[in-house]
C-alpha cells in the first residue's frame, strides 16, 4: 500500500474549501452581472447563457468540458503502458470529434436557433418514439461521463490524501452543485475559464520541471536515456523493438480505435456540447469550437508525454512511490500514474498540484454535465410531456431540482461502482460500446433530409444489441469468462466499439429505403420556441427586451444571422475535414508505418513542439477571453467604482444607455423602432 503524500486535511480543504470558494465567487459574479449588466437569471439564461457567448469563452468552455479526470489520468496511463504513441493516440483520437462537431454546432444554430437541447430537434423532426430513444442514449452518455469524472477524481483524491473514497465521491459535487444552482450555464462557462487558466499553468509547470529544472530529470536528454534503460528492463509487447520511443505500437493502435469510437459518442450525444453551441453567439460558434479543439489537443498530449514518461523514467528512483516495484496494473487503470509521477518529481508540491488540477477537471466537467441533464429533464421531459405552458419561474425551479437530484444519483451510483471494483479506465473504454450506435443517426438528423423516423428510431437500438453481442462473445472466446478484467481488455472492447459505431452504416440505408426517404423541409425545427420569461422579468422590474437572451429577433436580424451561419457552415466543413486528416493520417501514420524509433534530437523536438503548443493554448483560451471581453470588463469595473463611491447609481447608467440610441435621430426623421441590441457576453 502506497502511503498518501498529503494528509486528509489537504483533501477536505481542496474538495470542500475550494468548492465553497467557487460557489461564493459565482454568487458574487451573478450579483454583479445583474446589478451592472442587467443580467437576470431567467430560464433561458440558466440553460443557454443568453445565446451570446463569444469565441474565447466558448473555446475555454469546450476545453474545460473535454478535460475530464480521464484526460489527465487515462492519457498518462496509456503513455505508461505504450510509450510516446499513447499520448498522441489519446489526444488526436479525441480532438477530431471537437473539430468535426463544429460543423454540427453550426447546423444546430442554423436549423433550430431557439433549441435548448439536441433532443428537442429530434422530437421536432421524428416525433415521440425517436425522442424517447435518443433521450435514453443522451442521458446514458451524461451518466457515463459523470461516473468517469467522479470515480476517477475520487480515486486520485484518496490516493494523494488518504481521504476515504466514499467521502470524496459525495463531497466532490457539493461546490459544483452550489455554483451551478446560482449561475446556471453562465456560471459554468465562467468557472470553466478559471479552471482552464489554472490547469494550463500547472501543466506548464510540470513540463518545464520535467524537461528543464528537475534535479532528477531536468532535460529531454536525461528522460530519453532513462526510457532506453526502461525498455531494456521491461520491453513493451507489440512495440517496435519493445521501445517506449516509437509510434509503432500494436496495443496503442487498438486503444486509438477504441478511443476514437468512444469519444464520438461522448461528444455527439452529450447535450453539454450542444449547450455550448447554443450558448455561443452565431458568429462565434465556429471559431470557438476550432479554438477549443486545437487548444485542447496539447493538454493530454503534453501532460501524458511529460508525466507518463517521467513515471517510466523514475520508477527505478527511490523517490517513486512504488519503488522498487513497478506500478500494479490496477493502479494504472485507476489513473494513479500522474499523481505518482508528480510526487516523485516535486514531492508534496507535486501532490498538491495534482490534487488541484484533478479537482478542476472533475468539477468543471461535472458542472457541464449537470446543466446538460437539467436542460434535458426540464425541456425534453417536463415542458414537452407534462407542462407545455410552464412559466419561466417554474422551469428554473425544475432545473434546480434536477441539478441536486442528479448529483445525488451520480454520487450514489459511483459508490456502487467503487464496491464492484470498476475503475475509470474500464468505464472509459466501455462507453463507446453502449452509446456510439446513436452517433450517426443523431448527426444525420441535422445534416440529411432523407433519414426517416424508422432509421432514426431503430438504428441506435439495433446497433447497441449488435455491439453488446460482439463485445461479450469476443470476451468469452478470448478468456473463457466474462470477468471485469477480461471484458475490459483491448480486443473485446475493440470489437464492441467498432460494431457500435459502424452498425448504423448498414441499418440506416436499409430502413430509410425500405420505408421511403423522408424529404424533410426543416420547418418544424424552426418552430421550437424559447421559454416564456416575462414573469421573471416583470417581478424583477426589468424589460425582457433589454436582458441578454430576452430580445426577440426581427426578420432582418434573422436573415443576416442565417447568411453568416451558412457561410460558417461551408468554412467549417472544409476546415474540419483537413484538420481531421492531418491529426489522424498525415502526422501519425508515416511514423507508425515506418516503425521509426525516436532519436535523441527528434525526441527533444517532439517535446519542444508540445511545450510551444501548450503556451499557444494558454494564450488562446486563457488570455484571449480577457482581451475579447475587455470592453465589458472595463464597463463593469467602472460601474462598480461609480456605484461604490456614490457618484452614479446603476439604474441611472442603464437609463442613459437606453437614451443614447435616440439622441442621434434627426428632427425630421421618424425614430426607428427601438430594438435592444444583443449584448455580447464576454
Amino acid at each position: 500500500m502506497v502511503a498518501a503524500a498529503l494528509d486528509q486535511g489537504a483533501g477536505y480543504g481542496v474538495v470542500l474549501g475550494l468548492g465553497i470558494a467557487f460557489a461564493l465567487g459565482m454568487i458574487l459574479v451573478t450579483f454583479i452581472l445583474r446589478r451592472y449588466n442587467q443580467e437576470l437569471q431567467t430560464s433561458e439564461m440558466f440553460n443557454t447563457a443568453g445565446r451570446t457567448v463569444k469565441s474565447g469563452l466558448v473555446g475555454s468552455a469546450v476545453v474545460s468540458s473535454w478535460t475530464w479526470a480521464a484526460t489527465l489520468l487515462q492519457s498518462t496511463g496509456v503513455c505508461y503502458r505504450y510509450g510516446v504513441s499513447g499520448p498522441f493516440w489519446y489526444a488526436s483520437g479525441a480532438t477530431v470529434q471537437i473539430l468535426l462537431f463544429a460543423t454540427l454546432a453550426i447546423e444546430l444554430k442554423r436549423r433550430a436557433p431557439n433549441a435548448h437541447t439536441f433532443l428537442e430537434v429530434i422530437k421536432a423532426r421524428y416525433g415521440t418514439a425517436a425522442h424517447a430513444v435518443f433521450m435514453v442514449f443522451g442521458l446514458v452518455t451524461n451518466i457515463l461521463v459523470s461516473l468517469m469524472l467522479i470515480v476517477g477524481g475520487s480515486a486520485t483524491v484518496s490516493a494523494l490524501t488518504g481521504m476515504h473514497t466514499i467521502a470524496a465521491i459525495y463531497l466532490l459535487p457539493v461546490g459544483v452543485v452550489a455554483y451551478t444552482l446560482v449561475g446556471g450555464l453562465k456560471a459554468t462557462i465562467l468557472t470553466d475559464w478559471i479552471h482552464t487558466f489554472i490547469l494550463l499553468i500547472i501543466i506548464i509547470l510540470f513540463s518545464l520541471t520535467t524537461y528543464a529544472t528537475s534535479d532528477k530529470l531536468g532535460s529531454p536528454s536525461a528522460v530519453y536515456d532513462l526510457l532506453m534503460e526502461a525498455a531494456t528492463r521491461h520491453p513493451v509487447d507489440g512495440n517496435k523493438d519493445g521501445s517506449y520511443l516509437t509510434m509503432q505500437s500494436r496495443e496503442g493502435a487498438i486503444f486509438f480505435v477504441i478511443n476514437i469510437v468512444g469519444n464520438f459518442g461522448t461528444v455527439f450525444l452529450d447535450n453539454g456540447y450542444y449547450n455550448k453551441a447554443i450558448a455561443a453567439s452565431p458568429v462565434h460558434a465556429l471559431p470557438g469550437y476550432i479554438l477549443g479543439g486545437l487548444s485542447w489537443f496539447a493538454i493530454p498530449w503534453l501532460t501524458a508525454t511529460t508525466m507518463g514518461l517521467a513515471a517510466l523514467a523514475l520508477e527505478s528512483n527511490p523517490a517513486f512511490p512504488t519503488y522498487p516495484d513497478r506500478m500494479p496494473d490496477a493502479d494504472v487503470s485507476a489513473g494513479l500514474v500522474l499523481p505518482y509521477a508528480a510526487v516523485a518529481l516535486l514531492g508534496k508540491g507535486g501532490a498538491a498540484a495534482t490534487l488541484l488540477i484533478v479537482f478542476m477537471a472533475v468539477t468543471s466537467a461535472t458542472s457541464s454535465e449537470l446543466i446538460a441533464v437539467s436542460s434535458i429533464f426540464t425541456y425534453d421531459l417536463y415542458r414537452t410531456y407534462f407542462k407545455p405552458d410552464a412559466s419561466g419561474k417554474r422551469l428554473i425551479y425544475m432545473s434546480h431540482v434536477i441539478v441536486v437530484g442528479y448529483a445525488l444519483f451520480i454520487a450514489s451510483f459511483s459508490v456502487g461502482l467503487w464496491y464492484a471494483g470498476i475503475s475509470m479506465g474500464y468505464l472509459y473504454v466501455m462507453m463507446g460500446v453502449i452509446i456510439s450506435s446513436a452517433v450517426l443517426p443523431a448527426t444525420l438528423a441535422l445534416t440529411w433530409a432523407g433519414q426517416n423516423k424508422w432509421a432514426a428510431t431503430l438504428s441506435p437500438i439495433l446497433g447497441l444489441i449488435a455491439a453488446l453481442i460482439a463485445w461479450l462473445v469476443t470476451a468469452k472466446k478470448e478468456c473463457g469468462d466474462l470477468s471485469v478484467a477480461c471484458t475490459g481488455s483491448n480486443n473485446p472492447m475493440l470489437a464492441g466499439n467498432v460494431v457500435a459505431l459502424l452498425a448504423p452504416v448498414v441499418t440506416i440505408p436499409i430502413l430509410t429505403f425500405a420505408f421511403g426517404p423522408q424529404k424533410y423541409d426543416w420547418k418544424s425545427m424552426m418552430d421550437i420556441r424559447k421559454g416564456d420569461d416575462h414573469d421573471l422579468a416583470t417581478a424583477a422590474g426589468l424589460d425582457l427586451e433589454n436582458i441578454p437572451g430576452g430580445h426577440d429577433e426581427t426578420a432582418i436580424e434573422f436573415e443576416d444571422e442565417q447568411k453568416k451561419l451558412e457561410r460558417a457552415g461551408k468554412i467549417s466543413k472544409t476546415m474540419t475535414i483537413v484538420m481531421t486528416l492531418a491529426f489522424l493520417v498525415l502526422w501519425p501514420m508515416p511514423m507508425y508505418g515506418s516503425g521509426y524509433i525516436f532519436s535523441k534530437p527528434f525526441f527533444t523536438g517532439w517535446v519542444t513542439v508540445g511545450i510551444i503548443w501548450i503556451f499557444c493554448s494558454f494564450f488562446g483560451v486563457g488570455l484571449f477571453p480577457i482581451f475579447e471581453g475587455r470592453k465589458t470588463l472595463v464597463h463593469t469595473f467602472k460601474s462598480i467604482y461609480l456605484d461604490l463611491t456614490g457618484k452614479r447609481h446603476p439604474k441611472t447608467m442603464h437609463a442613459e444607455n437606453v437614451v443614447v440610441g435616440e439622441s442621434h435621430t434627426p428632427g425630421d426623421a421618424t425614430p426607428p423602432e427601438k430594438v435592444a441590441p444583443k449584448e455580447e457576453v464576454q
